[in-house]
């Protein structure tokens, strides 16, 4: 090059501008590929590599018939790439809000958004959830480039609120809350499945990038003991209680007594599974399984337990008879007083013990028994313990060792005080009787099996113990039946039926004191006599009587005996016949 045309100080200013064009050039290289790397190559990943899930489908939950109580509906949710997005299609934005039913000038805010404040370019914006498929094959019909739908399984309960705390609820995080969802979630979620692949600048596939490929393996089903006629039936007869007496709560649970097979269990108050995040028209405390985890004194429906003893035990026989007119008695050197009854009765037999409900004399047969043979019983007939059921939330209740007893528990948790249960407990203390004396594992789940009906799991009835003879549950039979025909429960009577049965009114305590104006009213009792084919257990906490008092006869019984006509029709129970054998078997002398 000359120097004539161009002065040495213009050549340097160029040469420099030209280096520090190329420094710059280099710099700008470095802190794309040395200090921006890892951002650039995530960000170059997320627009070329997709992950896409293969959503399974949750296991359905059926009732023993093959009634569906939850099953999955698939729903989708319609979002946009807004930088994906193509000039020509604006024009089909107004049909796309009307679809979604949104406003037209939300949408637009959302279609024209594509850079987060951070500086990423948004690739994914969501526009409508829960849309059901054919609202969302409207929306893909409409052909907009950039909007398109993901697929979601949504959990549903055709029932609303039956079984509700039995079923219990998946949350719209897809977790199992309660009930069997989450008792058996581990058979029912299934494993979903995904997809590794590549797409090209249009936001294509390209199959032979697709690195890896799982497909989803579905949930399997639950088939309960639930029988969903029955249950819906005793979820009637609630209602009915609760118009009558408004009480604060009430629990009905039926089974069959020779497998502990569940056929029906409902609560007031209930929830709807559906709305189970509605607190305003459904507040938590709804989805509380009251059969399980409410505790109450079972009053006079515990006496089956040392009437049983005695009898077990040989001490004392039916016709015995006892001093019940007096208020005191001496036990191991200390005077005690028993508790009243409500109705003087100068003396009662055994039978008569039972069939009047007499506290006194339930006392009586408690201290024949004493503290180890008492505390021994309780406990066999399954208090103080959790029935296993399976369902969260169960206690145990409460039975103190007889160490903790002071000098009146003797005398007073005979009559059912002194210890709290379960309506589930008290429920499967009847169901021994009703057993022949054997007390059962309370089953309710039937079978698991895939979604196509190959069997996985079958659960079998299981004996937890003997718990008396059966000459013993069969004379306990008989007493409890003249309860029903001649005691305190004759609102539970069926016509052609012999149903056996126990009352129970106990007094609520009341900030650690019994209350006079709220009392637990129950009735547990079984059909037909001679040969059980149901147990039914009804507890109404607390009712509102608008005269009278709140006896387990006046408002358990009658409950009872709709429920157990319920049956008598569907499972086509037969009436009762004696024969003379039967009658001779139970040694029941004249009075």
């Amino acid at each position: 090059m000359s120097l004539a045309f161009v002065s040495k100080g213009r050549l340097g200013l160029i040469l420099i501008s030209i280096i520090f064009a190329f420094f710059l050039l280099v710099c700008r290289l470095f802190f794309l590929h040395v200090i921006e790397s890892d951002r650039l190559e995530s960000f170059a990943n997320d627009v070329r590599k997709s992950h896409r899930v293969l959503s399974s489908n949750r296991g359905d939950i059926f009732d023993i018939n093959g009634n569906i109580l939850a099953a999955t509906h698939a729903t989708y949710t319609i979002g946009v790439d807004p930088n994906f997005l193509k000039a020509g299609d604006k024009s089909k934005w107004h049909h796309l809000s009307f679809i979604l039913n949104m406003g037209y000038e939300e949408l637009v805010a959302i279609m024209e958004q594509k850079v987060r404040k951070s500086g990423r370019l948004i690739r994914w914006s969501p526009l409508a959830k829960n849309i059901d498929l054919k609202t969302y094959e409207a929306v893909k019909k409409l052909g907009i480039i950039g909007v398109y739908g993901n697929r979601k399984n949504q959990r549903i309960y055709p029932g609303n609120d039956l079984a509700a705390h039995v079923v219990g609820f998946v949350n719209h995080e897809s977790i199992a809350v309660s009930g069997i969802e989450k008792m058996c979630d581990y058979y029912l979620k299934g494993q979903d499945g995904w997809i590794e692949t590549e797409k090209d600048g249009r936001r294509k596939e390209l199959a032979h990038k697709r690195s890896r490929e799982i497909l989803p393996v579905n949930g399997n089903n639950v088939y309960l003991t639930i029988d969903q006629r029955i249950q819906s039936g005793v979820e009637r007869v609630i209602e009915s209680v609760v118009n009558i007496y408004n009480p604060e709560g009430v629990s009905i649970i039926v089974s069959r007594p020779n497998d502990g097979a569940i056929l029906a269990l409902a609560n007031y108050p209930t929830f709807n599974l559906n709305e189970f995040n509605n607190t305003k028209l459904y507040p938590i405390l709804n989805q509380k399984n009251r059969a399980i985890s409410d505790i109450f004194e079972p009053g006079s429906t515990f006496k089956i337990v040392p009437a049983s003893a005695v009898l077990n035990e040989s001490i004392i026989q039916i016709n015995d008879i006892f001093n019940t007119g007096e208020s005191f008695i001496s036990y191991k050197n200390q005077k005690l007083r028993l508790p009243n009854d409500h109705k003087d009765y100068p003396s009662l037999s055994m039978k008569e013990i039972i069939v009047k409900s007499s506290n006194r004399g339930a006392a009586h047969l408690g201290m024949h028994l004493g503290e180890d043979r008492l505390y021994k019983y309780a406990k066999l007939f399954g208090f103080g313990s959790v029935t296993n059921l399976g369902l969260a939330g169960e206690i145990s209740g409460s039975l103190k060792c007889k160490d903790e007893w002071d000098s009146l528990t003797i005398t007073r948790l005979p009559m059912g005080h002194a210890i709290s249960g379960t309506p589930l407990q008290v429920h499967f203390a009847t169901s021994v009787i009703a057993n022949n004396g054997i007390l059962m594992q309370p089953k309710i789940i039937h079978e698991i099996s895939t979604a196509d009906g190959d069997l996985i799991l079958s659960y079998p009835s299981v004996v937890k113990r003997r718990v008396i003879n059966k000459d013993v549950a069969s004379k306990m039979a008989h007493l409890l039946e003249l309860v029903v025909s001649e005691g305190t429960a004759k609102k539970a009577q069926i016509n052609g039926y012999c149903v056996a049965g126990k009352t129970g009114t106990t007094q609520k305590i009341i900030n650690g004191a019994y209350s006079n104006k709220y009392h637990v009213a129950s009735f547990s009792g079984f059909l037909p006599v001679e040969n059980p084919k149901v147990v039914i257990t009804v507890i109404v906490d607390a009712p509102n009587m608008k005269s009278g008092f709140g006896y387990g006869g006046t408002v358990a019984a009658p409950a009872f005996k709709a429920i157990a006509e319920e049956c008598i029709r569907y499972l086509q129970i037969k009436p009762s016949h004696y024969s003379k054998a039967w009658i001779a078997k139970r040694n029941i002398k004249p009075q």
